[in-house]
């Protein structure tokens, strides 16, 4: 599923126009996303848990060449199912 299959899809449940579900879409993705970079946890009970980790620096190798590479410290996004997601798909 895309975005524009989910926004179709979300216009259908709610019976609202597909405007109006776009922009229901996009504000629950950039609010995700701020609190995510503020180094919040966004909670959705009964569906799951996103959160921010950090990864620390290490050394790498290319595999083209053999020759170490430094890579960067970063944070990354995690996604954490809840107990009723995982319910649903078994």
């Amino acid at each position: 599923m895309n975005k524009s299959e989910l926004v179709q899809a979300v216009s259908d449940a709610a019976e609202i126009s597909k405007t109006a579900a776009s922009k229901a879409v996009d504000a629950i993705v950039e609010t995700i996303k701020d609190r995510l970079a503020e180094g919040d946890s966004v909670t959705l009970i009964g569906f799951g848990t996103f959160t921010v980790r950090e990864r620390p620096a290490r050394t790498g190798r290319n595999p083209r060449t053999g020759e170490s590479i430094d890579i960067k410290a970063a944070k990354m996004p995690v996604f954490k199912p809840g107990k009723a997601l995982k319910d649903a798909l078994n």
